[in-house]
């Protein structure tokens, strides 16, 4: 590899290189924020050496995976090498898998009121959570708002339910309530289906 006697151009070269697959316009918008954070950080710190600032940076290598991840490899005009479209990443796990799991945890409870109902509502919570969490086929934003609703806020709504004093155990309250929290979860499948990428 040639380098100059510039290690800022270099560092900035390694990164342009190795952020190849990221659209022209998102590779340069990249490489100008780093060159101004380069920038910035050298004016507040005249005493650090580069090599110091380009290190506390990271590895070029690093910081263009990091944006290729957050691009979501959503580069569909991206050219692969040979002159054919990038391939479209796809998902190990189908998306409905996520959805139909943490949709089904909560009548798990209301058909098995006693242990295994509770218990596979809660691995069926989890475990839908997580594949929700890793798939591909949602935004980061769209991944948080669809556990907030489907996991988290039917669990603290079921255990301030229980924990409460006045909170009945059955009868009519808890059926709406259930019937209720299952609209809900339904319906933050449904959105999550909706805003789903291929």
């Amino acid at each position: 590899m040639k380098t100059t006697a510039d290690p800022v151009r270099d560092y900035l070269a390694a990164v342009e290189r190795e952020a190849g697959p990221l659209p022209a316009d998102r590779r340069q918008e990249l490489l100008a924020d780093l060159a101004e954070h380069i920038e910035v950080t050298r004016a507040e710190r005249p005493g650090v050496a580069v090599g110091t600032v380009l290190a506390e940076l990271g590895d070029p290598r690093a910081i263009a995976a990091t944006a290729l991840a957050e691009a979501g490899e959503r580069t569909t005009g991206a050219q692969a090498a040979g002159g054919a479209p990038a391939p479209a990443r796809r998902g190990k796990v189908h998306p409905l898998v996520p959805l139909a799991m943490l949709t089904l945890s909560l009548p798990f409870v209301m058909v098995f009121p006693s242990l295994p109902g509770p218990l596979f509502g809660v691995l069926f919570r989890i475990t839908g959570a997580v594949l929700l969490c890793t798939s591909v086929h949602w935004t980061a934003v769209q991944k948080s708002t669809g556990v907030l609703v489907t996991a988290v806020l039917p669990t603290a709504v079921i255990a301030t339910w229980n924990l409460s004093s006045g909170g009945p155990s059955g009868g009519a309250p808890a059926l709406a309530a259930n019937l209720a929290m299952l609209a809900l979860l339904t319906g933050a499948a449904a959105w999550l289906w909706r805003v789903r990428r291929p």
